[in-house]
């Protein structure tokens, strides 16, 4: 029985695309056979994090709209061949997907013996926003900690109780908060939120803290998810959060200040 896990914000530029493509390669790494699927339609970025862009023949809208065939439009990941990739469209507008066409994919691939599958949700509550949670049977609600960010997540999280398929079943998506960008250093001078203070104003559980680092950008510029260098806080943080997703229990690493030592302290290193 597939999974259906969406990665979803009320504010762009919070680290969306970037988590879908480590959380979707943990995944992976961790035996799952996983298909992410890009719903951000006109907007395609999930393939160049991915590193596949030079292989997008067929899109999401393609297997839609009956112009492609599900298996002619999956990319096959280089590093793990129980990985997939659902390209967006760059050509089409947001109202090219359906319903009724979103619901058809997602039960062909749970046909198809996928355990997960990772909905990459566009920022915002418009259709493709909506198609990506809908069908959800867990959602992964991306927050930076800044005022803004935790307040549109606020949003989400009210339309995943309230406008999914769970919902109108009486039921309830599975939430989970993925914290990113943390940087203790500034939550200790009060230039950002703490872990506590969001867990607070949204009333959920963090299920992983991603700590702010170069190492993100570098790695989806170069189409290797982060998650996949062992040696950056950011992609082990990653692999911790896919861990907990699974049901382990760790720790929570990379969330307190370095204390600088005596000699630091007063050379200024």
């Amino acid at each position: 029985m597939a999974e259906i896990l969406v990665i979803t914000s009320g504010k762009g530029g919070v680290g969306k695309t970037t988590t879908s493509a480590s959380i979707a390669m943990g995944l992976a790494r961790a035996g799952k056979k996983t298909a992410v699927i890009d719903f951000d339609v006109g907007l395609r970025n999930l393939d160049l994090i991915m590193g596949c862009e030079r292989r997008v023949v067929y899109d999401f809208v393609n297997v839609v709209h009956g112009e492609a065939s599900l298996k002619q439009a999956l990319i096959k990941d280089k590093r793990f061949d129980n990985l997939f990739v659902l390209a967006a469209s760059q050509t089409r507008d947001k109202d090219a997907l359906t319903k009724e066409g979103v619901e058809k994919v997602l039960k062909d691939l749970a046909d198809d013996g996928f355990d997960f599958i990772v909905c990459d949700s566009p920022a915002g509550i418009e259709k493709g926003a909506f198609l990506a949670m809908y069908f959800a049977d867990r959602a992964l609600v991306v927050v930076n900690p800044e005022v803004s960010s935790v307040r549109d997540s606020d949003r989400i999280l009210g339309l995943l109780q309230s406008k999914t398929r769970k919902a109108e079943g009486g039921q309830r998506v599975q939430e989970h908060l993925l914290l990113t960008r943390y940087n203790p250093e500034r939550v200790e001078k009060g230039e950002m939120l703490s872990i506590g203070d969001v867990e607070e104003i949204l009333g959920l559980k963090v299920i992983g803290v991603i700590p702010e680092s170069p190492d993100v950008l570098q790695a989806s510029n170069a189409g290797n998810p982060v998650i996949l260098d062992e040696q950056s806080a950011a992609g082990q943080a990653y692999t911790d959060a896919i861990a907990r997703l699974l049901g382990e229990e760790r720790p929570m690493r990379f969330t307190t200040a370095e204390k600088k030592g005596f000699f630091a302290k007063i050379f200024g290193g």
